[in-house]
């Protein structure tokens, strides 16, 4: 706990409160100006969308995939876990380069709605949300699959099998014996991809550009670009915020459901 206290929380405070380099160090000031700035409230809410439907899609993908593998036989668990997470060894940078191609106006995608004639040529996907999205959901499947499956793999599968022989369908079995045991798991995954897409940068910053500003890239901007370090520990202070209640609220919905 010392070494914690040192080695982060008192340059963590200080960094926010009172960053060294700034002119003007009154950061609750900036923050409070900043609550009240269209264009700053736009980009946090921009964040908080893309954030919240990036876990959404990565539960919806990641938590089956898990569900197959835990249930898989023994001998595959390790191999098809293995094949899951790969991509967590690559660069974040060679993901996200991948969607330049792939988003790009004569990329993949493009060229597919252009030959189905659902658009013109040179579509441009690149710089949306539509992007941010895509680029962050491949970015934290992986993690939701990991958190999901350690969730998963404790459950015994007779559990499943007694509800069956009781008269549950399989449906009515998963959802009142299998989902309550593992939603602490889940709500853990759900809570690193959600913090995880509300503080990545290099994605935001490839894939939505200065049309699609996050809270990171504005938080880089005022940092390196405007030489604000005032105003971007107030931005560090947004972040800081949404993360932490995103963290309560996924505890209370824990509890919720151990009930």
């Amino acid at each position: 706990m010392a070494l914690l206290a040192f080695g982060f929380l008192y340059p963590f405070g200080v960094t926010l409160f009172a960053p060294p380099a700034a002119e003007d160090p009154d950061v609750l000031g900036k923050l409070g100006g900043m609550l009240g700035d269209g264009y700053v409230l736009e980009v946090a809410a921009r964040t908080v969308r893309v954030a919240a439907l990036t876990t959404a899609i990565c539960l919806l993908l990641g938590f089956p995939v898990a569900y197959l593998i835990a249930r898989a036989p023994r001998r595959r668990q390790g191999l098809l876990l293995a094949l899951a997470v790969f991509p967590l060894l690559l660069s974040t940078v060679v993901r996200t380069f991948s969607w330049l191609v792939i988003l790009g106006r004569n990329g993949l995608i493009s060229d597919l709605l252009t030959a189905l004639g659902l658009a013109d040529g040179g579509t441009q996907l690149l710089y949306t949300e539509f992007a941010l999205i895509a680029g962050l959901t491949q970015l934290f499947t992986p993690i939701m699959i990991l958190t999901s499956y350690s969730s998963l793999s404790h459950i015994d599968v007779k559990l499943e099998e007694a509800a069956r022989g009781l008269g549950a369908s399989p449906g009515r079995a998963f959802r009142r014996v299998v989902l309550p045991i593992a939603l602490p798991g889940v709500l853990v995954g759900a809570m690193l991809v959600f913090a995880g897409a509300v503080t990545a940068f290099t994605t935001p910053l490839l894939l939505g550009g200065t049309r699609n500003r996050t809270l990171a890239t504005l938080l880089y901007d005022y940092a390196n670009v405007k030489l604000d370090w005032g105003a971007a520990s107030a931005v560090a202070l947004i972040m800081t915020a949404l993360v932490v209640v995103a963290g309560l609220i996924s505890g209370r919905l824990s509890k919720v459901g151990a009930v």
